[in-house]
């Protein structure tokens, strides 16, 4: 993997994007970072209660909806860590620092290279905020199914109590994969493989919490 043009790729978005002192990065990227460096999953509940809150919803209705997100990201931490440990690949803050090493031409060293955040202490890959986004955003679909959706919102303290909101699943999904780039902590691939995975949980825990009530 480490000689593959992918591996450069996501290397060298990173290096750029994910920088501390990043010239690369815009204003709104940075904006983007910060408020995904929140601690998960307690940043997602006011997305879950976007929809909890719309009108004519019940309240056990809400509190099914609830225990399946709940429940869901509990079983994703699970196969999230096994899959972390497993792969146990190094992150950017690492790789960086020693891109002479990897043998790929197309990676260049920065011993000095220090992330947007600090890097959390353990391994990379998969990304974790982007399997409980797609979790999240899979649940609520399907909960949702083809009626009106509703404006998605949640805040951050990391970002000083901003609050961020989106019309469309996918769009929510997208910022927190790529935030965690614009953070310097996470992969291109890692971020896609998460979303993914995230995507196939929420499939499952739908097909098993959202059955048709008899």
């Amino acid at each position: 993997m480490l000689t593959s043009e992918s591996w450069a790729r996501d290397y060298n978005e990173i290096k750029a994007l994910g920088a501390k002192n990043s010239t690369t990065r815009s204003a709104e990227q940075t904006d983007i970072a910060r408020f995904w460096e929140a601690a998960m999953p307690t940043i997602y509940f006011p997305v879950v209660r976007s929809v909890a809150n719309a009108p004519g919803r019940e309240v056990a209705q809400n509190a099914h909806l609830f225990a399946a997100v709940t429940q869901a990201m509990d079983d994703a931490y699970i196969a999230i860590f096994d899959a972390k440990y497993h792969y146990n690949f190094w992150r950017p803050v690492t790789a960086i620092r020693n891109g002479d090493t990897d043998g790929n031409a197309a990676t260049e060293r920065d011993p000095s290279w220090t992330p947007f955040i600090d890097t959390p202490m353990h391994p990379e890959s998969p990304c974790a905020h982007c399997i409980l986004a797609a979790i999240v955003g899979t649940l609520l679909q399907a909960e949702i199914g083809t009626g009106p959706m509703p404006t998605l919102m949640t805040t951050s303290d990391t970002a000083q109590g901003a609050a961020r909101s989106w019309t469309k699943i996918d769009d929510f999904m997208q910022e927190v994969a790529n935030a965690r780039i614009y953070d310097g902590v996470h992969y291109r691939t890692s971020t896609e493989v998460g979303t993914d995975m995230g995507k196939k949980l929420g499939q499952l825990m739908a097909a098993k919490y959202f059955q048709p009530r008899k």
